[in-house]
């Protein structure tokens, strides 16, 4: 058994799927909005969504290395369905129910006017859409591929 952590396919490939999902994210927000944002580097939502890619890059990786029958990429496909369930549909409805009471807070900050209540904004961008985790897939297996190629040979 290989213990040598740089050579782990699995580990870097999450990690590189992850991150590059991340630094991404300002360069699509530049083509689509005309916007360089860089605190899109360490936010949530949006695309593409960093821990889609990164689980579906470690998955790939996993089932490179192990074969797909093997224990270890059933583990991380049922990893990666949970993580993908959850940036799809809690994190998701999450920021539905912030963009409401972001919308009751400012009603509420004109009805008092004289100061008691202070407007507190809630990140609405939690959670991603259907198509924004169907590219982060495409995305995180590209990354695990390449990654395991490059690492493994």
């Amino acid at each position: 058994m290989n213990t040598d952590m740089l050579h782990n396919a699995p580990l870097w490939a999450a990690l590189l799927g992850f991150i590059l999902a991340q630094a991404i994210k300002p360069l699509i927000n530049l083509f689509i909005e005309k916007k360089f944002d860089t605190h899109l580097f360490f936010s949530t939502g949006g695309m593409p969504s960093s821990h889609t890619a990164g689980v579906i890059a470690l998955s790939t990786s996993i089932g490179m290395t192990t074969g797909p029958g093997s224990v270890a990429f059933a583990l991380a496909i049922a990893f990666s369905a949970i993580t993908i369930h959850d940036a799809m549909g809690i994190r998701r409805a999450a920021g539905k129910q912030a963009e409401v009471i972001n919308e009751w807070s400012m009603i509420l900050a004109d009805i008092h006017k004289d100061g008691r209540f202070t407007e507190e904004h809630l990140k609405t961008m939690l959670g991603h859409s259907f198509s924004q985790v169907f590219g982060s897939i495409i995305f995180g297996l590209i990354v695990g591929y390449v990654t395991t190629v490059l690492i493994i040979g």
